[in-house]
């Protein structure tokens, strides 16, 4: 768990520009060279049983965020949406957000919107789509799918005011290279559903089979710590409590994965001023 994070790295924009081009090619060239089968079926009858469920705001008061942009990511989040909803997740399958959704542009109607770039907020077209990967991995977890492939957010950006789920429970997504990739390692098929209702991003995992298992997402070993640089990083571990579905009874709890992050904020409370006895 003792991590230190080193110093962020700035980069010139060539290195980033090239960097990335290097790493979409590559993606690119595995989804032709991979054995993986990948999900790409999609269905509008929604199968029987819900296993999971989930929405998050999509739009939020942010201190220094123009509210365009984030009712631009919300038109972003349709599109991705509609390119998702439904699509089957057999046995055996895994489920490319990417490979779905595409790539983002202005020509399919994606918008400009925030992104997190070496931890400063920036603009670039279809910001904001990692509020659906946030939402597909939260709900992942407490299902039997396998993640096979998350990044984590390697910024800690905003105070925890309104969290209401562990630090870094998310998963962060850059077009392709950066991916959420969900496996089905069970007997059962699976359906990923994500729609929009009023200001709300709401997902669901619907399965062909009743539920075996509940789960609990829990934090364990949080950690703010100084780094030699002069900076804060953040740390934790995510854990999953599993119970009967039916009777409710503990099966066992089981490790998920390790979360660091540089902090962008200053996580120590100001000193009190000093009380006036002038007087």
């Amino acid at each position: 768990m003792k991590q230190a994070l080193p110093k962020p790295l700035k980069r010139s924009a060539l290195r980033l520009a090239l960097g990335r081009l290097y790493y979409v090619n590559k993606r690119r060239l595995s989804w032709y060279l991979s054995s993986t089968r990948f999900a790409t079926e999609r269905s509008q009858q929604q199968l029987p049983h819900m296993h999971m469920q989930h929405g998050t705001p999509m739009l939020r008061e942010l201190s220094g965020v123009d509210m365009t942009l984030q009712r631009n990511k919300m038109a972003s989040l349709k599109i991705a949406a509609a390119c998702i909803d439904g699509v089957i997740l057999k046995p055996g399958e895994t489920f490319s957000f990417w490979r779905m959704v595409g790539k983002p542009s202005l020509r399919r109607g994606f918008k400009v919107g925030f992104v997190l770039k070496n931890g400063k907020l920036a603009e670039d077209v279809g910001g904001g789509l990692c509020q659906m990967t946030n939402l597909i991995y939260w709900m992942t977890i407490h299902t039997d799918l396998e993640v096979v492939e998350r990044w984590r957010h390697g910024f800690d950006v905003f105070p925890d005011a309104g969290r209401t789920q562990p630090f870094a429970s998310g998963a962060t997504c850059a077009y392709n290279y950066i991916d959420l990739q969900i496996r089905n390692p069970t007997t059962d098929t699976y359906q990923l559903n994500v729609w929009q209702k009023n200001d709300w991003l709401r997902g669901a995992w619907r399965c062909s089979a009743p539920q075996k298992k509940r789960y609990e997402i829990f934090e364990m070993n949080h950690e703010i710590r100084p780094e030699w640089w002069g900076g804060y990083s953040r740390h934790n571990e995510l854990w999953r409590r599993a119970r009967d579905a039916v009777t409710a009874a503990p099966l066992g709890e089981e490790f998920i994965t390790a979360n660091h992050a540089i902090m962008m904020y200053e996580p120590l409370l100001p000193a009190p001023a000093p009380e006036d006895v002038s007087a």
